[in-house]
């Protein structure tokens, strides 16, 4: 006798949803987007980037000046007073002041409204790849973000990117030698101490003060902060 094999009918492939496959291209740009930040920090140590704001105003036509200048090229008070201004305790967190971010939640009821909590190296991250305003979500990324910045990159580099991508001007003026250049005319290297303290006075936010023509109350700050500066923490900049 011949045994006959019966063979199962070959199920025919069933075929994906094209939904389901625009929702995993989506998954994989969002992680595209999520992970570039953290694999572009290490390049850091040696490029010098711009920030997302500089991009949009390029791509916008909007006038950007900026001159990347070196930190050895910048007058050593101007750093100590933008310590003494923006994070007193930068040189010894490890990207995120946790104490500053507790107390300052304490003060308000939403977390969205609390002010002061933000490190150098946080605005760094935030200028290089996020978005400015106060949310949840920025926070919940610039937090992490912080942290592998001042794990990869040295203080000094830290100090000195954010000394060249921040706003020190209303009309496109990024980083400290446009800003001092705007203000007062001169290099960064040639600013005196009052000086400093006027640019440092103008963050965050130099489109409502202004250094090149202070009103009280940037004087009265600058008086505050050039006093400070005379015993901020450089340690962690060296011997200058």
């Amino acid at each position: 006798m011949v045994a006959v094999t019966m063979s199962s009918p070959i199920q025919p492939q069933r075929r994906r949803h094209p939904l389901w496959r625009l929702v995993q291209v989506l998954a994989i740009a969002l992680a595209v987007v999520l992970l570039l930040p953290y694999l572009l920090v290490p390049l850091y140590r040696v490029v010098d980037p711009v920030s997302t704001l500089i991009l949009w105003r390029w791509a916008t036509g909007a006038r950007v000046a900026r001159s990347k200048v070196p930190l050895e090229r910048i007058a050593p008070v101007l750093p100590a007073t933008v310590i003494a201004s923006e994070d007193a305790h930068f040189c010894t967190h490890h990207g995120v002041d946790w104490g500053v971010i507790r107390d300052a939640i304490e003060e308000v009821d939403d977390l969205s409204e609390a002010r002061g909590g933000s490190t150098i190296t946080q605005q760094l991250a935030k200028n290089l790849f996020l978005w400015g305003g106060r949310s949840y979500l920025r926070k919940a990324l610039e937090l992490p973000l912080s942290l592998w910045i001042d794990l990869v990159l040295p203080k000094q580099r830290i100090l000195e990117l954010y000394l060249n991508v921040a706003e020190w001007g209303p009309s496109g003026q990024f980083g400290v030698e446009a800003g001092s250049r705007y203000a007062f005319g001169r290099l960064a290297r040639d600013v005196s101490a009052r000086e400093a303290a006027l640019l440092a006075a103008v963050l965050p936010n130099p489109h409502r003060r202004s250094a090149r023509l202070p009103g009280p109350a940037v004087r009265r700050l600058a008086g505050v902060l050039e006093a400070r500066a005379r015993s901020a923490d450089v340690s962690c900049l060296g011997a200058r």
